[in-house]
């Protein structure tokens, strides 16, 4: 089995458009949810989120890219640009041939979408664009990573809802390990902040108007964001050779399904997830000192996830910090992990613990250390990342310092 590492990553979301922006503002305790701006937000009863304010598509792609990409692949050729260019990467010849990218994402083109249903229904015009349906379908961001950077091998998309990204990341570390590629771009990204997207969450009355304030016994639902985080995964032994910067290593990945509601999380599901991890990392719970949450800011998930995570580590789960980096940047649906991955790397590598902001009661049912409100300096070995999605199904990535 081959060891599998990251040597690249990227992002934009609503706290900033790189990485080194979004990891100060995790260390700030800084909060990105936002008044929205967006057409007939009036019509609107959820009127925050995590938005990316001053995107500027010009500043990254000609006349005719902005428009073929939809809002989700523009923020995921940023993310993926800042990756590769980090890694140090080329993707010519024979290492082309067997790279290849993994994406996640829940609504893919929900812009496009809301753009043309209002151009077809409400200004009844009887045409749409040439390039609706390239632009709108999920795996448009993930061809278009694999056109600009020459990868040929494995491509593709996964849609598992809020887990989209854990599942994406989760098979482009097992294809390296496997030894079926050598490097895989992957990670995720979501744009639903759109009136189309925002109405359709409002039916799940499952969204709060005021803030994210999971673990807090004050919580009232979810805020949604939107963004991109992408990621070079590659084997250690060439990432070695090459004496790339190893930002982690990648060493364990589980992923269950709870096969019981489409919208109600299950503890025992979300248990089984993380203890597979720890399993497929070799990892015990004392050897864990950060767990980057799911942490939606809704009663049931957070009890419920609080609930496994004590299932799962007994006695050491009063001793491992848990926080929910949601609570800054809103929940991105299919790109969530991927952002939240960028909380474990920071742990690991600079020792600085993304707080849980918002936080104002503690709720017994969540009666964790979920690092409340600042940012925490710790020595942190291992770390997880959990991502529990709408349908029951689950997806945990373990990670290690190097």
């Amino acid at each position: 089995m081959k060891r599998v590492v990251i040597t690249g990553a990227g992002t934009v979301n609503a706290l900033a458009q790189d990485v080194a922006g979004t990891l100060k503002a995790f260390a700030q305790g800084r909060c990105g949810i936002t008044a929205l701006d967006i057409p007939d937000i009036d019509r609107l009863s959820i009127k925050i989120g995590g938005q990316v304010h001053g995107w500027d598509p010009e500043a990254h792609f000609n006349r005719q890219q902005i428009v073929l990409f939809d809002k989700f692949t523009q923020f995921t050729l940023v993310a993926a640009r800042q990756a590769v260019a980090q890694s140090g990467l080329n993707f010519d010849g024979r290492l082309g041939n067997e790279a290849g990218v993994v994406l996640g994402t829940a609504g893919g083109g929900v812009n496009t979408w809301d753009e043309n249903y209002r151009a077809v229904y409400e200004e009844r015009k009887n045409r749409v664009h040439p390039f609706v349906v390239p632009k709108l379908m999920n795996n448009a961001a993930a061809s278009h990573v694999s056109m600009e950077f020459n990868l040929r091998g494995p491509s593709f998309s996964v849609a598992t809802a809020c887990a989209s990204s854990n599942h994406a990341m989760g098979q482009a570390f097992h294809m390296i390990r496997s030894g079926m590629s050598r490097a895989m771009v992957t990670g995720g990204s979501e744009s639903m902040l759109c009136f189309g997207g925002i109405k359709a969450w409002e039916g799940l009355r499952v969204m709060s108007k005021e803030a994210c304030r999971p673990f807090s016994l004050t919580r009232n639902g979810m805020v949604q964001g939107e963004g991109a985080a992408v990621f070079v995964f590659e084997e250690l032994e060439h990432a070695r050779k090459r004496k790339a910067e190893i930002l982690a290593e990648v060493v364990g990945f589980a992923m269950t399904s709870d096969a019981a509601d489409i919208v109600m999380p299950s503890r025992q599901g979300a248990a089984r997830a993380i203890a597979g991890a720890l399993r497929d990392a070799r990892l015990n719970p004392a050897d864990v000192g950060y767990i980057n949450a799911h942490g939606t800011g809704t009663a049931a998930n957070d009890k419920t996830e609080c609930a496994a995570v004590a299932d799962v580590f007994g006695p050491q789960a009063d001793h491992v910090m848990i926080s929910s980096t949601k609570s800054m940047h809103g929940h991105l649906i299919g790109g969530t992990g991927a952002v939240e991955l960028l909380a474990c790397i920071m742990a690991l590598r600079d020792g600085i613990i993304a707080p849980t902001i918002g936080y104002e009661e503690p709720d017994p049912e969540c009666a964790l250390d979920v690092v409340p409100n600042e940012a925490r300096e710790a020595r942190v070995e291992a770390a997880i990342s959990n991502a529990f999605a709408f349908g029951g199904l689950n997806a945990v990535l373990a990670l290690r310092r190097v």
